[in-house]
């Protein structure tokens, strides 16, 4: 664990509860809902962008890519002050225009980058490695301050030999 979040979390794009099934081994409880039922227990149907309601919990989802935009928009949007939105995105999400006047209007507080792949779904079928860099991105409604950025290692002994393969090439320079 990194970050410390509310007990009740909402998870709205639940699809097979992969992310939900971790939160609950952490002790969260975890109100599930997606726009079709993938199949997970108890998912209520749910179309966030469309949700009127307010919520007085965090949030932790990862969205559809396409998706991602709107989905900040209406998180921010139903979420109660100095309440958490985290969403699992691709590293790229950092670049564009439009994301650009996104971050000045929502400033995420931290972004924690995983130095190793992870191993992703797509439709609910895990299909080994990958070459696409992820983060969860992590906003609190009102916060004001500077993005803390921090990376996110799997392995400790990966982090390690990492560390000595640095080393070793800085040697080289004599840096």
């Amino acid at each position: 664990r990194v970050e410390t979040f509310s007990h009740k979390i909402w998870e709205p794009a639940v699809g097979g509860g992969h992310l939900a099934n971790v939160l609950e081994k952490h002790g969260h409880l975890v109100k599930c809902s997606d726009i079709i039922n993938r199949g997970y227990k108890d998912t209520k149907i749910i179309d966030f962008l469309s949700f009127n309601g307010n919520w007085n919990f965090d949030i932790i989802t990862n969205p559809p890519y396409s998706k991602a935009i709107p989905f900040l928009y209406k998180g921010m949007d139903i979420l109660k002050e100095h309440r958490r939105f985290a969403m699992f995105l691709k590293v790229q999400f950092l670049e564009g225009g439009k994301r650009g006047i996104l971050f000045e209007k929502y400033k995420p507080e931290k972004i924690y980058i995983f130095c190793d792949r992870v191993e992703c779904a797509k439709n609910g079928n895990f299909l080994g490695g990958s070459a696409i860099a992820y983060a969860w991105f992590i906003w609190n409604k009102g916060f004001k301050g500077d993005t803390k950025i921090d990376w996110l290692w799997k392995d400790e002994n990966k982090r390690n030999k990492s560390y000595n393969d640095l080393n070793k090439e800085l040697d080289k320079y004599n840096l």
